[in-house]
């Protein structure tokens, strides 16, 4: 079994690195703007078997502490961009170039940053699935402050949104349910994003609890007529099913139907 390796910056206390992660970022940055491309990571540290990660920031508390902080990957693409420079594509490429990592392949798993498509969140998964022997040495802590979670039980509270809304079969394991949600999204039709939708909307709906016309929002002609009218932007960003998206888009619509 392969180890995992991590890039040295996501390493120390906090604040060492929030310090070196701002120093990536801008190397990254200053390399993309001269050819378009993104330098490696300096140096690579193997982790021993069993290691744990930091892959939220609400967990992390313990910041004086060093530990692996792979969260802070967000705050290399946050200084990727200069002013006046477009951030959508420079994130847009570094994600695709790192995504072909063992630790970028999970951290965009697991962070949903940008829009969040069927076929976006199809990459992601796929990366994490070639990656998946390497990253089930370590262990996590992701949703559970001092719990040390192992790779199938962050990828379920990071993507079981995916798995329930693109494969639904409950009995099987946690890896082949993420191989058929990725196989499924990859190749979703509009009309295959509809029915994802409407099987991840009873969350959204639950989770949704202070719309003012729930009757109306709820009901599944409303959804469909609504979902059928989205423009081909606004539909590709909830297309994936994503809880948070789907209450978003819930939201606006209850709020159109205050104004009427």
């Amino acid at each position: 079994m392969h180890a995992l390796q991590l890039p040295s910056f996501l390493h120390g206390t906090f604040r060492s690195v929030q310090q070196k992660t701002h120093q990536e970022g801008v190397r990254c940055g200053e390399q993309y703007r001269k050819d378009g491309t993104f330098p490696s990571p300096r140096q690579m540290v193997e982790l021993p078997p069993g290691e744990v990660v930091v892959a939220h920031e609400v967990v992390d508390f313990q910041r004086e502490r060093p530990a692996w902080r792979l969260y802070m990957v967000s705050h290399v693409m946050g200084d990727l961009v200069q002013e006046g420079q477009k951030s959508f594509p420079v994130r847009h490429d570094y994600e695709a170039f790192f995504r072909e990592t063992a630790w970028g392949a999970l951290f965009f798993a697991t962070t949903h940053m940008g829009a969040v498509s069927a076929e976006r969140t199809a990459r992601r998964l796929q990366a994490v699935l070639r990656f998946w022997e390497p990253l089930q040495c370590a262990r996590y802590l992701f949703n559970q402050p001092g719990v040390p979670q192992t790779l199938e039980e962050v990828m379920v509270a990071a993507c079981g949104w995916a798995m329930d809304a693109w494969c639904p079969v409950g009995d099987a394991s946690v890896r082949s349910r993420l191989e058929g949600a990725a196989e499924r999204m990859a190749r979703a039709t509009r009309e295959d994003c509809i029915e994802a939708i409407f099987r991840e909307m009873p969350r959204a709906l639950a989770l949704a609890r202070k719309l003012k016309h729930r009757e109306v929002v709820a009901d599944p002609a409303f959804l469909r007529e609504r979902l059928a009218s989205l423009d081909a932007r606004s539909f590709e960003r909830v297309s994936g099913a994503l809880t948070g998206e789907l209450i978003g888009l819930l939201y606006d619509w209850d709020q159109e139907l205050g104004l009427q």
